[in-house]
């Protein structure tokens, strides 16, 4: 079985990685017909947790790839830092774009950004939140096994798998985290649920869309890793870490960052 997968097109792989992140959304966003409500200390942790493994698998399985990549040029450095920042711009261009709310911010100019979203109800604009913070998160699982085909030395396969369940793990208290407040909203269980599962359709859609871009053009492997990092990098500070941080579990939500990113290292570490 693990040769048959070794043997498919870094695309394929990267759709099937996609759709098992997505399913593992799935599987959190089911907690809604289990419990009607989540306590504020679980969600709060399982925001940091989530956090914690953005953070690591930003570093070590795309931002050092990145700049190992250019070792012994001059400027090994450019390409991680351009594509750094252009991630992050590409996050901020789809926050002014599209249709999303940021529940938990003090600023009551960004409680609503996009365009249209006066037309949308609260459900359906939190969907869209997380599934715009989704977005990174299938482009890196796409980069990282496009990467292994490309060229890139610092790339393995046992590598870019590790990413892909370090992002499925923090991906299970991901729906559940979307779910739960939809249900505790009134809506339906399975509404919930489908609104919470439906989050990460888009995760295997451009894991797909990183691996094909990165084997297409080669030479942009450094800069598309260190992209998708920047665009993750963005949606935790700009939403996991606030969000973690709006209750009074502080503490609570700052270890199990620490938690998130110790597993996330370890997986990175062990298997890349």
């Amino acid at each position: 079985m693990s040769d048959f997968f070794q043997d498919l097109p870094p695309f394929i792989q990267a759709l099937i990685a996609g759709i098992i992140t997505w399913l593992l959304t799935a599987l959190g966003a089911a907690a809604v017909f289990i419990f009607k409500r989540v306590n504020d200390k679980i969600l709060n942790s399982m925001q940091g947790f989530a956090a914690g493994i953005m953070i690591a698998a930003s570093f070590w399985s795309l931002l050092q790839p990145a700049i190992n990549y250019g070792a012994g040029s001059a400027f090994a450095w450019a390409p991680a830092a351009i594509g750094f920042l252009l991630g992050g711009f590409f996050i901020r261009a789809l926050d002014l774009v599209i249709p999303h709310i940021h529940p938990n911010t003090q600023d009551t100019n960004q409680y609503q950004e996009g365009v249209g979203t006066k037309k949308l109800n609260k459900n359906t604009l939190l969907v869209l939140a997380i599934t715009l913070h989704n977005i990174p998160e299938g482009l890196s699982i796409g980069v990282a096994f496009g990467g292994v085909v490309a060229g890139n030395g610092q790339a393995t396969l046992l590598g870019a798998l590790g990413l892909a369940i370090g992002i499925g793990i923090q991906n299970i208290p991901e729906g559940a985290a979307l779910s739960m407040p939809i249900r505790a909203a009134g809506a339906s269980r399975w509404k919930a649920f489908n609104y919470g599962q439906a989050s990460a359709i888009v995760e295997p859609i451009f894991a797909t869309i990183g691996a094909a871009a990165v084997l297409f053009i080669t030479p942009m492997l450094p800069y598309a890793l260190a992209f998708a990092a920047g665009a993750m990098i963005f949606v935790v500070v700009e939403e996991l870490i606030p969000d973690s941080q709006a209750s009074n579990n502080t503490d609570l939500a700052t270890l199990s960052l620490m938690l998130g990113f110790t597993i996330m290292m370890i997986l990175d570490v062990a298997l890349g």
